[in-house]
């Protein structure tokens, strides 16, 4: 393979190693509290909301524009609300299934943990993707600049994903769920960077055209969780405003990373 092909590689295993990181933050949360819970559940939603601007819906116009087929505006609006829809049609058919299974409240409670999951690892995949097209750019004429610029959206990414591995496992553990299934839950959610950074390079005829829609239909997914799930669920009993202060600290937090990275 070309040497670039060896670098996505190897930059996209590195996110997914600081995704791991945030993940292993569940060791130091034996049975969290209510008020731990709406912490993390309030975190969690600030980083999401940060996440699908800067992360997903401000690049998504930046490369629509750059493209120039369709209107940036129109791109952005078609997958940002496919990817709403398509979470509310998974939301559905994951309550009908575990209806049919005969589940009860703990199954609607584990619901707003599988489509946290299932947000999350959208979000990875188009970040995956533009890790891919930075270091396949490479393969048509490398120079520092262009491996720099490589360089600075993975490392970018990197750090953008230590707080996703954390609000993927924390709530996890939450649940119930045993800390090394809560951390295997939090390392899998991002192991479709590489995965997809690997796609783009060897079909980026088809892939790179698509990013921008992906890039939104990430955001759309993401929103619907924090609107549907995370939010009513923080907003719930007598610590309600710490997970709102902590919606406030997770937002800026992703915002800071995101600005500051480019």
């Amino acid at each position: 393979m070309e040497y670039y092909v060896w670098l996505a590689l190897a930059a996209t295993l590195g996110t997914w190693f600081v995704t791991a990181l945030g993940a292993a933050t569940v060791v130091f949360f034996k049975s969290p509290s209510t008020r731990a819970l709406n912490l993390m559940l309030g975190f969690s939603a600030g980083v999401m909301i940060a996440a699908s601007f800067w992360s997903l819906l401000q690049p998504a116009i930046q490369r629509a524009e750059a493209i120039g087929n369709t209107p940036a505006w129109l791109v952005a609006v078609s997958g940002f609300l496919l990817g709403a829809l398509f979470l509310w049609g998974s939301d559905k058919a994951v309550c009908f299934a575990r209806k049919r299974a005969g589940m009860g409240m703990p199954g609607e409670r584990m619901n707003r943990i599988i489509m946290l999951v299932l947000s999350i690892t959208l979000h990875n995949i188009p970040e995956g993707l533009a890790v891919g097209v930075a270091f396949g750019a490479l393969g048509t004429g490398a120079s520092p600049d262009g491996l720099m610029g490589a360089v600075s959206i993975a490392v970018g990414i990197g750090l953008q994903n230590f707080p996703e591995g954390a609000i993927i496992s924390m709530p996890l553990r939450a649940e119930g769920m045993k800390v090394s299934k809560a951390f295997a839950g939090g390392v899998l959610s991002g192991i479709v960077e590489p995965v997809g950074a690997m796609l783009t390079i060897l079909a980026a005829g088809y892939i790179v055209p698509a990013l921008p829609y992906l890039l939104s239909f990430a955001a759309g997914a993401m929103i619907y969780v924090v609107v549907e799930e995370l939010i009513p669920e923080m907003s719930q009993g007598e610590h309600s405003d710490l997970g709102t202060i902590f919606f406030a600290v997770g937002f800026t937090v992703m915002m800071s990373l995101d600005v500051a990275l480019g």
